[in-house]
C-alpha cells in the first residue's frame, strides 16, 4: 500500500517516477489563462485568513458544500470566516475521489508544508497555522506565486479595463510577467440589449469615441484591442457555449446594431448573426497582431435561475452542455483560413463526448506554418481532474500530436491553484511511463523526457512568444 500523497503520488512505476522527478518537476509554469485578480497582484496583498484565500470565490468548493448539506449562509452568506472554514473541513472527508480531495491536500502541502488530513478534528489547528503564515511577507500574493515557480500569468480582462494594475506590475519590474488577455464576450452579448447598450456607453467613455453606428463600434473596440497590445497582450479568450458562425451580410449587421442602439429586442437569428460578425472581427484583429486566440466551449451556465438571482454568475450553478460543435467550428475556421487569416488557435472542450471531435477538428487547420498552430487545449473546468485529463491526453495522442501540446493552465481565480500543474505533469509522466513499461514505446527516457519538458514548458514558451 502506497502512502497518500507522497513524493510519488500518481506515479505507478519507477519509470514514471524517473520521468517526473528528472524532467517535469522543475519546469517553470506558464499560466496562459487564468482569472486571477491583477489588482491583488499589483498591491501584493496578504489575505487575512485561510477562508479568505481558499474559499472566497471558489465555486468548486461551494458546490461540494451544498451537496454535503451545508446551507448558503456558511458558503456565500454572512457566517464568520472560521464557521465557513469549519464547514468546509467537515465536507472534505466526504469528497473522496473528487479532485477537491487531492487539490486540498496538495495545496496544504505545497504552500504551508502541512501534511495532516483536513477534517473536523484537524480544522482548528490547520486554520490557525495557515492564517498565521498568511500574515507574513513570505505569504503575500506575489510570494505565493513565486513559490510555485511561475514565469508568466495571463489574466482575463474586458476590453474596457484600464489595465492600470498590469502597468503597475510591469513598472515594478517583478520577476513574474503578468499580462492581460482580451476577453470581449460582453461586447457581443446581443441576447441582453439593455446590458449591451450600457456596455457600449462604457466603451464610448473609455475609448473617447462616439458610437453612433456599427462602424463606430468596431472602431472603438479596435482601439481597445490596440491598447491591450500596447500593454503586452498577445492572447485573446472567449467563453462560449459554441462558436458562432452564421452567414450574414454587412448590411444586416449594420441594421441589427441600429436596433440594439434603439433598445429593440432582437430576433434569435439576428442575435446569432451579430455574435457571428463580432467573433469574426475579433479573430481578424488577433491574426493581424499575431496573437493566440482561445475558445472555451461547451459550458451551460447559470442553470439554477433562483440561485442566479440571489448570488449572480460564477457561483457554482454551471454544468457541461451538449451543444453541437463541429459544423460551426468548421465554418468559422474555414472562413478565416480561406483568406489565410487564421491566427494560432486553442480550442477547449468541456464535454468529454466531444474529445475526439476536437482532436480531429484541429488537424484540419494545421498548415505547417507553426508547430501545433491549432491546438486541442488541455482539459478544463469539470475535466481538469485525473479521468478528464487522461481522456483528453489519450484523444490527442491518438488523433494528433501530444508532443506539440502547450500544456496545462489553471483557469482559476485562486492564488493556491498552481499545484494543478503538478497534478497534470504527474499524470502525463505516468501515462507515457505506462506505455514504456508495456513495451508500447521505446525505453528512450532522454527523448521522452524532452517531450515531457516541451509539453510542460518549452512548447508554450515558443508558441505564445510572451
Amino acid at each position: 500500500m502506497k502512502n497518500f500523497l507522497d513524493q510519488n503520488f500518481l506515479l505507478q512505476s519507477k519509470t514514471a517516477e524517473h520521468l517526473y522527478h528528472t524532467y517535469a518537476a522543475g519546469m517553470p509554469i506558464i499560466d496562459y489563462h487564468c482569472h486571477l485578480n491583477p489588482a491583488q497582484i499589483a498591491g501584493n496583498i496578504n489575505f487575512s485568513n485561510l477562508t479568505d484565500i481558499w474559499l472566497r470565490g471558489d465555486h468548486y468548493k461551494w458546490r461540494a458544500m451544498r451537496t454535503n448539506g451545508i446551507t448558503e449562509d456558511y458558503i456565500t452568506g454572512g457566517k464568520s470566516d472560521w464557521e465557513k472554514f469549519e464547514n468546509w473541513a467537515a465536507t472534505v472527508p466526504y469528497t473522496l475521489r473528487n479532485p477537491l480531495y487531492h487539490w486540498t491536500h496538495l495545496e496544504l502541502q505545497r504552500y504551508f508544508d502541512i501534511h495532516d488530513i483536513l477534517s473536523p478534528k484537524t480544522a482548528r489547528s490547520i486554520y490557525e497555522q495557515c492564517t498565521e503564515k498568511l500574515q507574513t511577507a513570505d505569504y503575500s500574493v506575489q510570494n505565493l506565486i513565486a513559490k510555485m515557480n511561475v514565469e508568466v500569468i495571463c489574466t482575463t480582462d474586458d476590453p474596457i479595463d484600464n489595465l492600470k494594475d498590469h502597468q503597475t506590475i510591469r513598472d515594478n519590474d517583478w520577476q513574474v510577467k503578468v499580462l492581460p488577455a482580451f476577453r470581449p464576450d460582453k461586447a457581443m452579448n446581443a441576447d441582453d440589449v439593455v446590458a449591451l447598450n450600457a456596455y457600449i456607453s462604457e466603451l464610448e467613455a473609455v475609448s473617447n469615441i462616439h458610437i453612433g453606428d456599427y462602424n463606430d463600434y468596431l472602431k472603438a473596440l479596435k482601439s481597445r484591442h490596440d491598447y491591450f497590445a500596447e500593454n503586452g497582450c498577445c492572447v485573446s479568450d472567449h467563453g462560449l457555449e459554441q462558436i458562432f458562425a452564421e452567414n450574414y451580410t454587412q448590411e444586416e449587421i449594420v441594421n441589427v446594431f441600429a436596433k440594439i442602439r434603439a433598445g429593440k429586442i432582437l430576433q434569435p437569428e439576428e442575435a446569432l448573426k451579430f455574435k457571428s460578425a463580432m467573433l469574426y472581427e475579433f479573430a481578424i484583429w488577433d491574426h493581424e497582431k499575431g496573437w493566440v486566440q482561445q475558445y472555451h466551449l461547451g459550458a451551460l451556465r447559470n442553470n439554477n435561475v433562483r440561485a442566479y438571482q440571489l448570488s449572480g454568475p460564477d457561483t457554482g450553478y454551471d454544468s457541461i452542455g451538449d451543444f453541437k460543435q463541429a459544423q460551426s467550428i468548421a465554418r468559422f475556421m474555414n472562413r478565416l483560413d480561406s483568406t489565410d487569416q487564421l491566427a494560432k488557435t486553442i480550442l477547449y472542450n468541456l464535454n468529454p463526448a466531444d474529445n475526439e471531435l476536437m482532436a480531429t477538428m484541429v488537424g484540419n487547420y494545421n498548415d505547417g506554418s507553426v508547430a501545433g498552430k491549432v491546438q486541442f487545449g488541455s482539459a478544463w473546468w469539470f475535466l481538469d481532474q485525473k479521468d478528464g485529463m487522461t481522456r483528453q491526453l489519450n484523444a490527442l495522442s491518438s488523433m494528433g500530436l501530444l508532443s506539440r501540446l502547450v500544456g496545462m493552465l489553471t483557469d482559476s481565480r485562486s492564488f493556491m491553484s498552481y499545484p494543478r500543474h503538478e497534478y497534470f505533469r504527474r499524470l502525463l509522466c505516468n501515462l507515457l511511463a505506462e506505455d514504456i513499461e508495456n513495451g508500447e514505446l521505446p525505453a528512450d527516457l532522454e527523448w521522452t523526457g524532452k517531450i515531457i519538458q516541451d509539453i510542460c514548458y518549452f512548447n508554450a514558451k515558443a508558441y505564445f512568444k510572451f
